[in-house]
């Protein structure tokens, strides 16, 4: 749901008092503050953000706290320089986005399986995004993996291009949207505003239950500049134009040296898995 701005939202951010932390923020994906918070800004920092924070489950594995409220999300990403699981990442993209004076409304959605069931509720946190510009309104979203590289038009039911295939927006049961990639179902996505806390639950379930893929497995991934690279377990992973390469790491300090060299991830000891009992 919408947060109070120091003024109506879509004010230039220079004409508002801005948070501190926005420098730091920006700094950490490689932004230039924007000029104004249209859609030529947003489409720009979701791609430099999916370049530069990862999407990992390593919090899970190494015994820390996932704490979803602004504070502790925006000091993991733009502070201690990590990245994180959705409710992290598109969490502290909100209030990037907020601070920089674009309107955000959180959106839960259930993630289609292979099979084609759909998982819990509060399964995925997205963004609805409306722009100064009058554009939109957009679906952003940094932490889903590998999904869109650019904003998505939620209004629009045809194909969409971008660099990660053709998407569509398209109706489902109870007013809900399937987002779908090269036919594809990806999530379902529920049209009423939530707040952080209302994903409680889910991010509950997925650090702690035996049927959550994060808890199955260990997980750093990223955009790069011309594909994706992606460190599972001790098996790192790169994606060029299309051509997937695999290369098992022989020892602990070639992984250690993955985590900082490819993510920018500092550890003294490399993260391993922690079991979860049935």
């Amino acid at each position: 749901m919408d947060r109070p701005l120091d003024r109506e939202p879509g004010t230039p951010p220079e004409t508002r008092q801005e948070p501190v932390w926005v420098a730091a923020y920006l700094q950490r994906i490689g932004a230039r503050r924007p000029a104004a918070p249209d859609s030529a800004a947003l489409r720009e920092l979701q791609l430099r953000h999916l370049r530069t924070v990862p999407f990992e489950n390593l919090s899970i594995h190494r015994g820390e706290d996932i704490v979803l409220a602004d504070a502790p999300l925006i000091d993991k990403i733009a502070g201690a320089r990590r990245g994180g699981i959705c409710y992290e990442l598109n969490g502290a993209f909100a209030a990037l986005l907020r601070a920089l004076g674009f309107r955000v409304t959180l959106l839960q959605a259930r993630v289609h399986s292979a099979d084609g069931g759909l998982g819990i509720p509060y399964d995925h946190l997205a963004l609805r995004v409306e722009a100064a510009d009058g554009t939109g309104p957009w679906l952003a979203d940094v932490g889903f993996g590998d999904h869109s590289h650019h904003p998505l038009l939620l209004g629009v039911r045809g194909g969409q291009q971008d660099p990660a295939g053709t998407f569509r927006i398209a109706g489902a049961a109870d007013g809900d949207l399937d987002v779908v990639r090269d036919g594809k179902p990806q999530y379902r996505l529920e049209q009423r505003p939530r707040e952080l806390a209302d994903f409680e639950a889910g991010a509950w379930y997925h650090r702690t239950s035996p049927a959550s893929h994060f808890t199955r497995s260990l997980i750093c991934s990223r955009l790069s500049d011309d594909g994706r690279i992606t460190l599972s377990g001790r098996k790192l992973i790169t994606t060029v134009r299309g051509e997937r390469h695999e290369q098992d790491l022989p020892g602990d300090a070639a992984v250690l040296a993955a985590y900082r060299d490819h993510f920018g991830l500092e550890f003294d000891r490399v993260p391993v898995r922690n079991h979860v009992s049935t």
